[in-house]
């Protein structure tokens, strides 16, 4: 028996009494980030990172929180526990959990690429690996961000040379703050939707972000969007929400919209290949660097990821988990949000 089982609840740690993302309400759950598909209401305590815990009060209200920074040790029922930066979002974190020398690593989501606010990845050195693979196939290789914020700045420009005002669709942790931080390089002003609203005042109060933005509400006038900028969630695309930015242009930020065809089929006039997620070969140089004898898959491309690496010599298996519905998660509570009268 290893020293992390998957259970019905979620990645258990047996010694320590412990959950690592629970998808169900448990008594002690450890949380590597805020997204809704690894941070889930109802357990009794959580321990998370400092920068996580205002982000996890938003989104799941009050509860006992426990807080430490990374590389921080803890010892829980004589289990030995860190957090180490997983480069993801704001607060993400690697879960290592040390027994009598045995070494386990949750990664829960993570992406090489140092974003500036994420915190940058660093590789823990491992028996066990517990990995994602969202984009976990070769077709996945990103450009530099900074490139990627070039050619964002360059579109918003051209639309407002053009009279239109320009959409962009993100989700309101991760993506949502990086883009803002490059596209407020060429904007004074930028107008987001409550759920950006919400998040982005969050990370303010607590120096977490920089950029200020302006809330869409029913009291501006239409006149206010003429050539704007607007950051939007994905569940807001299509909506008659979008309507008060007319004539306006929708660019998806995505790692999806790397694959042809993705931006035609979400009838969106741009995509911006954009992931807060590794891509093949980060994932495969981040699972290398930490010299684990044994990978577990979660979610993603898993079949496909589990058979490369086990062809690679690393022994790899597949693991089913409740992770990797972000997207539909996020869409769900940003449409709720999107019928609130100030929205």
């Amino acid at each position: 028996m290893g020293l992390i089982q998957f259970t019905d609840k979620g990645l258990f740690c047996t010694k320590g009494g412990f959950y690592i993302d629970p998808w169900r309400p448990v008594d002690h759950a450890i949380i590597t980030h805020g997204h809704s598909d690894h941070a889930k209401g109802g357990s009794k305590n959580y321990l998370c990172h400092t920068y996580s815990k205002p982000i996890l009060q938003h989104r799941l209200g009050e509860a006992n929180y426990q807080t430490v920074v990374w590389d921080q040790k803890l010892t829980i029922n004589g289990v030995t526990v860190s957090l180490h930066p997983a480069g993801h979002v704001i607060g993400s974190s690697q879960v290592r959990v040390e027994y009598k020398g045995e070494v386990y690593v949750f990664s829960g989501d993570y992406k090489t690429e140092d974003d500036g606010i994420s915190g940058a990845f660093a590789p823990v050195r491992c028996h066990t690996f517990i990995t994602e693979s969202t984009f976990g196939l070769p077709i996945y290789k990103w450009k530099p961000q900074q490139h990627i914020y070039n050619d964002m700045q360059q579109w918003i420009l051209q639309n407002k040379q053009e009279g239109k005002a320009s959409v962009l669709l993100a989700y309101s942790l991760g993506k949502a703050q990086r883009i803002l931080g490059a596209i407020s390089q060429v904007t004074d002003e930028i107008y987001v939707h409550g759920a950006i609203y919400n998040m982005q005042e969050v990370l303010l109060a607590h120096q977490l972000h920089h950029v200020k933005v302006i809330r869409i509400s029913n009291e501006l006038p239409k006149e206010k969007y003429r050539n704007a900028v607007i950051v939007a969630p994905p569940g807001a695309d299509g909506t008659s929400w979008m309507k008060k930015f007319t004539p306006y242009r929708t660019a998806i930020c995505s790692g999806w919209m790397q694959v042809r065809g993705n931006q035609r089929r979400r009838n969106a006039d741009k995509g911006f290949v954009l992931s807060d997620h590794c891509d093949f070969e980060g994932l495969l140089s981040s699972i290398k660097a930490t010299g684990c004898e044994k990978a577990f898959v979660t979610h993603g491309f898993q079949s496909v990821f589990t058979k490369y690496l086990n062809e690679i010599g690393i022994d790899a298996s597949e693991v089913k988990t409740a992770y990797g519905n972000e997207a539909e998660e996020e869409t769900e509570k940003e449409a709720d949000q999107l019928n609130h009268p100030s929205s």
